[in-house]
This record gives structure tokens, sequence and C-alpha cells, in this order.
């Protein structure tokens, strides 16, 4: 239209909600993914509640949390039963009523022959178990309004033989978050799931040392923990009409 006004941008991006007044939990939120999660919500004026194993890590995180917002939490071991409710009632006693939850806690696994019968155990309680009972958790608490984001991995594309067990899991972590996105759904909550590459942690220790992490990331073959942060942020800002169901992230792809 001739007499159109150039400045109107009312059509040039769709109104994001504000995250400021949300409240969420973290599983794993100390170190890592998980963490930097944890302080980009915080940022935003989103409390926090999370969990970790180490009491050490905890603190640092909650630190670095509540220095940009407002955050609590507590030490505890998902793997086990007891330990999984307990996060889950203190998570109730320090937000009230929640409305994101981050699924995010994991452990590394190698392939099935050169993985110990205890070490399998406790991976599959962890990076399997934990997070269907965690959903299960979250889900029955939030009823009918909410975020449920699971913290995936790249490794169920590729489905490498070193790693048949973590690769395993994910993969059914996969199709567990699609399925949960239509059960869910339809009850008013938003699931989606954020699939990282190689991404800089604690959680490479001890086959990628810290030195080495930052030399890689600095050449670009790997991502930083914040790049998997804003992209759960970017999920959470999308209009409620709108849900991103899957998102993976690799590492750019670089000529030798």
């Amino acid at each position: 239209m001739a007499d159109a006004d150039p400045k109107n941008l009312a059509d040039a991006h769709t109104q994001l909600p504000s995250l400021k007044g949300r409240k969420a939990i973290i599983t794993g939120g100390t170190t890592g993914i998980g963490r930097a999660i944890a302080v980009l919500l915080a940022s935003e004026g989103v409390e926090i509640f999370t969990c970790g194993r180490d009491e050490k890590h905890l603190a640092d995180g909650l630190e670095r949390i509540n220095a940009v917002g407002k955050g609590s939490g507590i030490a505890v071991d998902l793997a086990e039963r007891k330990g999984l409710e307990r996060f889950f009632t203190e998570a109730e006693k320090a937000l009230g009523n929640y409305d994101i939850a981050i699924v995010n806690a994991a452990v590394p696994v190698e392939g099935l022959t050169s993985t110990s019968d205890e070490e399998a155990r406790y991976a599959v309680a962890v990076d399997y178990v934990a997070y269907v009972m965690s959903a299960h958790k979250a889900a029955s608490h939030m009823r009918d309004k909410g975020d449920l984001i699971l913290i995936g991995s790249m490794s169920a594309h590729s489905l490498g033989a070193e790693s048949s067990i973590y690769a395993g899991m994910k993969k059914g972590i996969q199709g567990f978050a699609e399925a949960l996105y239509k059960e869910l759904g339809a009850k008013g909550i938003k699931v989606g799931l954020v699939e990282p590459g190689l991404t800089g942690a604690d959680f490479q220790y001890p086959d990628i040392p810290a030195e080495k992490q930052r030399e890689m990331i600095k050449q670009d073959k790997m991502l930083r923990a914040e790049d998997i942060a804003v992209a759960v942020h970017f999920m959470l800002t999308q209009p409620r009409r709108a849900v991103v169901m899957q998102l993976a992230m690799a590492e750019r792809v670089k000529d030798e």
C-alpha cells in the first residue's frame, strides 16, 4: 500500500513471551549444559531449583546463578529412587508451583562390552530411568500448563559402536520425547527435545581435558554449553501456539 508506514514492524517478528517471574527445575544444573541453562534462565528472571551429585559443584553453581538471578538446590543422586523423590519434594518446597522443567542430568558410558555390569546399571538409572521419572514427576506437578524440555544427544543420530549403551538410551529419549509431545500437548504442556553435539563440559573428562576443550571451542570444533542454553531459551520464548519439538545442534563441519 502506498500509504503504509515503513516503520511499522508488526509483521517482522512474532511477539515473544517474557520469562520473568517463571519458575524452573533443572536436573544436573550445577555443571556443564545444565549450569549454562540455569544461569541464562536466572538472568532472564526465572527462579531456579536444581541439583547435582557434588556439594562443591552445587555451591559453585548456585553462587553463579545467584549472581545473576535467584536459585537454590540440593546435592542428590538421581539414580536412587529416594534421591529423585527428594529432589522433587524439595523443589516444591522451594518454588511452590513451577512451570518449567529441564531434564538434563546424565552420565557418560561406553559400549556394552567395555562397560561393567555396575557401570551399565548406574548409567541406565541416571540417563534413562531418571529421565522418564523426572518427566513423570514434572508433568504431574504442572498438570495443564508449562514447558518440559529434555536434553538428549546427537549420539541418537550417529549410534556409534563405542557408545552403544549411551547412544541407545538417547535414541530411546528421542522417541519418548516425540510421543510425550503428543500426550502432554493435549493437556497444555509443551514438550521439546534439544540434542547437542560435542559440547565442552566436565562430562567429556578425562577423554578431552579442559585445555583441549578450550582449544577445540576456539577452533569451532566443539560447542560451548552456553550454545545449548540459547537453544533452550529459544524454545521457551516461543508463543504458546508454537512448539519446537526437536532441535539438533552439531558443531560446525570444517575442512581439515
